[in-house]
C-alpha cells in the first residue's frame, strides 16, 4: 500500500504518518518476532522506526541498545537501509542507578555505538532523549553540529525537554546558526492530553516542529484489551495501568473508543490513533505492535477520516 507521506517540521525530512516504537525489540519480541512484525510493517506501506541507545536497560539481563541491534540485523538481513527512516535518542540513562547525560562527549560517544548497533553510516534523526539542565544548550547544539557535518546525522530533535529549554534551544540554534530540532517527540494521546496541550501545544506551532508522540495508546490502555477492572489482571503491566488510567475518566474514553470503533468496524487501537493524526500538530504518532493484527490498526487508522461529530464524540469522554 502506498501512504502519502508528511514532512517533519519544515525539514525536507518525509514519513509515513506512523512510526514503529522500537521498545518492544529485545523486550516482549525476540529478535525472530521482531523481524517478523517489521517486515509486516514495511509490507504494510510504512517506513519510519523509533528507538534509543538505552532500550530496553528496564528488562532484567538486558545493558540497553539491544533494540538498535535488532533492528540493524534486520536492516541488514533485509537490505533496505535506504527504504527506512531511522530515529533514535541519546541522553537517557543505562540503569536507574544512573543520571541522564547529554554533554558533547557523551553524545559523540554514543552515537558511535548506535551507528555500529543499527549497522548504518548515518541517523536519520537524532535526538536528545533526557535533558540536563547543567549542560549549555550551545555545547549540545555544537555536538550536533559536529555529527551532521560529518554525514552520521541528518537531522536533530527533542523528546523530554521542558518547554523553557525547548525554547531556549531554538533560539540559541537561530542566534548562533546552529543546527534546530525539527521536531518534538511528548508524551500525548487520547488520555494523556493536559501536559501536551497546555505547555507544548502552542510553541510547536509557533516554532513549527513536528510532533512524532510517545504513548500514543498510553501503554495499551487504549488499545482495546482493557475493558474492565478484571481485564488488568490478565497483563504483566494490568497492575500499573489500572492504577493511572481505571478512573471515571478512562472508562469514559474506553466507552467511547468502544463506540466509536464499532461504527467504523475497526478497533479501539485504530480509532485512538486517528484520533492523534487528526490533530493540526501531529505529524505521526509512535505505536509499537506485537502482532499483525496490530499492524492492520495502524493502516486503519492513517486511512480513517474521522469526521467532526466523531472527533467531539472523543474529545468530550477525553475532556480534562
Amino acid at each position: 500500500m502506498a501512504l502519502n507521506k508528511r514532512k517533519i517540521g519544515l525539514s525536507t525530512l518525509e514519513i509515513t504518518p506512523l512510526i514503529f516504537g522500537g521498545n518492544v525489540f529485545a523486550w516482549t519480541l525476540n529478535e525472530a518476532e521482531s523481524f517478523a512484525i517489521l517486515d509486516s510493517f514495511v509490507d504494510a506501506g510504512f517506513d519510519a522506526i523509533d528507538t534509543a541507545n538505552n532500550y530496553p536497560h528496564w528488562v532484567e539481563g538486558r545493558k540497553g541498545g539491544e533494540s538498535e541491534s535488532i533492528i540493524g540485523n534486520w536492516i541488514k538481513a533485509r537490505g533496505n537501509r535506504d527504504k527506512i527512516v531511522i530515529m533514535t535518542k541519546v541522553g537517557g540513562r543505562f540503569s536507574y542507578a544512573e543520571k541522564h547525560n547529554i554533554q558533547r562527549s557523551h553524545i559523540m560517544e554514543q552515537v558511535e555505538h548506535s551507528l555500529r548497533r543499527l549497522q548504518t553510516d548515518y541517523i536519520d534523526l537524532y535526538q536528545t532523549h533526557y535533558d540536563k539542565e547543567e549542560t549549555a544548550v550551545e555545547e549540545i547544539l555544537r555536538a550536533y553540529e559536529e555529527l551532521i557535518k560529518q554525514g552520521k546525522v541528518r537531522y536533530i530533535g527533542a523528546s523530554n525537554l521542558t518547554p523553557e529549554r525547548l525554547v531556549e534551544s531554538l533560539d540559541v540554534s537561530a542566534e548562533k546558526n546552529l543546527p534546530a530540532y525539527i521536531s518534538l517527540q511528548p508524551e500525548y494521546n487520547l488520555y494523556d492530553r493536559a501536559k501536551y496541550e497546555s505547555l507544548y501545544k502552542n510553541v510547536v506551532s509557533e516554532k513549527q516542529l513536528g510532533v512524532i508522540p510517545y504513548y500514543s495508546l498510553a501503554s495499551g490502555f487504549l488499545s482495546g484489551k482493557y475493558r474492565s477492572a478484571e481485564d488488568f489482571s490478565k497483563f504483566a503491566r494490568g497492575e500499573g495501568i489500572f492504577k493511572k488510567y481505571w478512573n471515571e475518566r478512562g472508562q469514559r474514553i474506553v466507552k467511547a473508543l468502544e463506540k466509536v470503533s464499532a461504527a467504523h468496524q475497526t478497533t479501539p487501537s485504530g480509532i485512538a490513533l486517528a484520533w492523534l493524526l487528526a490533530q493540526d500538530t501531529i505529524t505521526a504518532p509512535i505505536a509499537s505492535a506485537t502482532k499483525d493484527k496490530h499492524i492492520q490498526s495502524f493502516v486503519d487508522a492513517v486511512t480513517l477520516q474521522l469526521d467532526d461529530e466523531t472527533l467531539a464524540t472523543l474529545n468530550e469522554a477525553s475532556a480534562y
